[in-house]
């Protein structure tokens, strides 16, 4: 069933209209009236609405009742990715939201190639959350994650520090798990945070653990930046039971 994200007041009436990107976005998968759409607020509450005409390119809808998206996990992830080349971010914001993340986070550490410049990010802030917005849909979602930046790597370290269990990854960490930690551990909130292209500085590693990280292996291979952070995701869905 289509899914489109609405403001939370729409889902608040018994009939509402859609328009503007929405209503283009209906066109163009030839909706029309009698089909059933599902309407989210994008935190977690969404509704079946079902078309009742089409005119002048806005559809007006009924709405069922509303209720929890059945679709986000226990778990809040946040995915703290270092700056990489934007295609590789795309490609992980895209990912990762399908992978059920809350927020993917962005910041600068010591070996990153690309250091985006304030008015380069902004724009860019815009499509990776455009981004995440077509993924939600695309996966069913029933939250739009967050892209947020960090100005610093002392900052992201601090924030990420915040959630009930840190996991910090480091390409010459050869014992700890994350499944050994998990099976001790079942967070509400859970960071992963990992490199760019030339790893982390063992200055950086010695930061994260003062701040609390679990420094963790992801196996015996050297991940690309933008494999590490999908596969962290991965086996802590399963690990946490999101896949059961």
């Amino acid at each position: 069933m289509a899914r489109f994200f609405v403001p939370a007041s729409l889902l608040k009436q018994s009939e509402c209209i859609l328009t503007g990107d929405n209503a283009a976005h209906a066109k163009v998968m030839r909706l029309r009236a009698g089909d059933n759409i599902t309407l989210c607020d994008g935190e977690g509450h969404e509704c079946t609405a079902q078309i009742t005409a089409v005119s002048g390119g806005a559809y007006s809808l009924q709405l069922g009742e509303t209720k929890e998206s059945s679709s986000e996990p226990f778990c809040r992830a946040s995915v703290y990715m270092a700056y990489a080349k934007s295609d590789k971010i795309d490609h992980v914001v895209q990912k990762a939201t399908e992978l059920g993340a809350a927020q993917i986070v962005l910041f600068p550490s010591e070996r990153c190639v690309s250091r985006p410049d304030a008015k380069s990010l902004k724009n860019k802030l815009e499509r990776w959350q455009h981004i995440a917005l077509s993924a939600a849909e695309q996966s069913g979602r029933g939250c739009i994650p967050q892209v947020l930046t960090c100005e610093s790597y002392e900052e992201a370290l601090t924030r990420a520090a915040q959630a009930d269990t840190f996991f910090f990854f480091y390409e010459n960490e050869r014992q700890r798990s994350i499944g050994a930690i998990l099976q001790d551990e079942k967070p509400r909130t859970l960071s992963l945070m990992s490199g760019p292209e030339g790893g982390f500085e063992s200055s950086e590693v010695e930061q994260a653990f003062a701040a609390g990280a679990h420094v963790c292996t992801l196996g015996p291979r050297i991940l690309r930046c933008e494999t590490a952070p999908l596969c962290a995701l991965s086996v802590c869905m399963f690990a946490l039971g999101e896949y059961d």
